[in-house]
């Protein structure tokens, strides 16, 4: 892995980034910084250009015009320093289901030439939890446990900045709630996340920071705080505090709460839940 620039430097620089295919401007100047160790959400709806730049940043698509920094380093002029810097994991799972998870992993280790392929395997099913699934074959994972191991296999030589590109898009509930867990926990590590997503909720619950994608351009980049800023401030009404969708989903399916699935109680929820079925 390269020798990273001065950690005061962002982990992600994009200044101007412009992209067009024929007639159709794709992006058009866009600007933003990623700290490092922070969980960045590009959100936008289908088209906005959210892929491109992720595409640019990863060094697989040149831009047109513009310039961008990865872990310091130039995605033009040092290309090969940047892709030793990250990983990619794009919209669809990227294992082979014809392998059990831990030889999935060992694989990957093997491809980059690290030592004793086996104990990373082993210390990335542990941290994903999926020690028990990791003699399965992948052809036999769910959603989510497919996802997870993709972005443990991204891990392997603890790349600096990852970009997820719609990591939950197709997948069910609870295991949108998974992949969640796995994103914090690369954060709460020091891993730069570059997350897109088209999900309000998803930018909502994971980033730090929010930049708003639309048509090319980034209309607005900030914190959640900032951004409901934006907004005129909210009348103040008493509302009665009713379960959520999400709350009935995983009571009735045997999952986790979404307030269990942050640390807080919800005995309440599942006495109201009770009363549903």
């Amino acid at each position: 892995m390269p020798t990273t620039h001065p950690t005061a430097e962002p982990a992600i620089h994009v200044a101007g980034l412009e992209k067009s295919y024929k007639e159709v401007e794709v992006l058009r100047g866009v600007d933003f910084d990623v700290e490092r160790g922070s969980i960045f959400a590009l959100l936008g709806s289908n088209g906005a250009g959210k892929t491109t730049v992720v595409n640019i940043l990863s060094t697989l698509l040149a831009a047109d015009a513009g310039a961008a920094a990865v872990n310091g380093w130039d995605v033009a002029a040092h290309a090969s320093d940047v892709r030793a810097s990250i990983s990619l994991t794009g919209q669809f799972a990227a294992v082979d289901e014809v392998l059990t998870g831990r030889e999935n992993l060992v694989l990957v280790a093997r491809l980059r030439h690290l030592a004793d392929p086996g104990r990373v395997a082993d210390g990335l099913l542990e941290r994903f939890s999926l020690t028990e699934a990791g003699s399965r074959k992948v052809s036999t994972y769910s959603g989510g446990m497919r996802r997870r191991l993709d972005i443990a296999m991204s891990l392997i030589g603890n790349p600096p900045v990852i970009f997820l590109d719609e990591p939950t898009t197709g997948l069910d509930p609870e295991a949108r709630l998974e992949v969640w867990e796995a994103v914090r926990e690369l954060a709460a590590n020091g891993t730069t996340v570059l997350l897109t997503t088209q999900y309000l909720d998803e930018a909502e619950q994971l980033a730090d920071r929010i930049a708003i994608l639309h048509h090319g351009r980034i209309l607005v980049d900030g914190t959640l705080a900032e951004l409901k800023q934006l907004l005129p401030p909210a009348r103040v009404e008493y509302v009665e505090k009713q379960p959520t969708l999400e709350d009935v989903f995983l009571a009735l399916v045997g999952g986790q709460t979404a307030g269990e699935h942050q640390g807080k109680p919800v005995g309440k929820a599942h006495d109201q839940t009770k009363e549903l079925r």
